[in-house]
């Protein structure tokens, strides 16, 4: 039995990871704001702990996890999965609107993520699951300052990784395309409400409508992103990045070869600022 720790466990991605993994008969440490959304939907299932946390607080997150070692004794898997969009330019963006995007996407994953490593280190076992986006991975005109957010997940997951190794600790960047969740819906995604007129028509200005047509009309499927998720938990060598959905595959694709074309453009201006080797400069 896996002992699951899981963000934002009420609704879309966490709300069904909790219905799979306690449906394998793993042990869930399901956490959100408000923990009366998860019992009602779960109700009082034996290898099920539902607490509150908002991932901003830290001495909240260290007080969840403590919880759940109290009554399961460990944590297997992390995933961290608690975050929300925020749509507009990145001119269009607030200061305080990205200060409160960052206190979430970045700040509070790395809160969670400080409250349970300790335990994870003394068990010298472990995976973090951390749930990033194909926006962090490409960056998507309207979708600049939410993706940076993305960017920052996997620039501190890769590093994670390295340092963790040694304690038997996975980690695995979690990147979903587009999905049939509420991420579109106004319960999961900030509107920028400083639109900038010159924008209008440009492809920023058009990605707001957008979003809204596209609205439960993705094509990722959100119950088989949960199976996959299983799968990867259960795995004793899962990777560093796992993209989800066929749209990301194929942004990858497409990134990784206009990465390589440009490389080939510039490589001698890019090879050309270094000191000269030691062999050049004796001979």
């Amino acid at each position: 039995m896996k002992v699951w720790f899981i963000t934002g466990a009420s609704r879309g991605f966490g709300a069904l990871m909790t219905k799979e993994a306690l449906a394998s008969g793993d042990a869930v440490i399901a956490t959100a704001r408000n923990p009366k959304t998860i019992t009602e939907q779960f109700g009082e299932h034996p290898n099920l702990l539902a607490v509150a946390l908002d991932v901003t607080n830290e001495a909240q997150a260290k007080e969840a996890a403590a919880a759940g070692i109290a009554r399961f004794g460990r944590i297997d898997v992390l995933a961290n999965n608690a975050g929300y969009g925020l749509l507009g330019a990145v001119e269009e963006a607030t200061a305080e609107e990205v200060e409160k995007l960052y206190a979430t996407n970045v700040f509070g994953l790395l809160k969670v993520t400080r409250a349970v490593l300790p335990y994870m280190r003394r068990q010298r076992s472990g995976h973090v699951l951390n749930f990033s986006s194909i926006g962090g991975y490409f960056g998507y005109p309207g979708w600049g300052v939410y993706g940076s957010t993305k960017f920052a997940v996997e620039g501190l997951s890769e590093s994670m990784a390295a340092e963790l190794e040694p304690f038997g600790i996975k980690v695995t960047i979690v990147e979903p395309g587009f999905f049939r969740t509420d991420f579109l819906a106004d319960t999961s995604l900030a509107i920028s409400p400083a639109s900038i007129a010159d924008y209008e028509g440009t492809p920023a200005g058009k990605m707001r409508s957008f979003a809204a047509d596209a609205n439960h009309a993705q094509p990722g499927n959100p119950a088989k992103l949960a199976a996959g998720i299983m799968t990867l938990a259960n795995s004793p060598n899962p990777p560093l990045r796992m993209p989800f959905g066929s749209d990301t595959v194929a942004v990858i694709e497409e990134q990784h070869a206009s990465v390589e074309q440009e490389l080939a453009v510039w490589r001698q201006l890019a090879l050309s600022t270094d000191f000269p080797s030691e062999a050049t400069a004796s001979a």
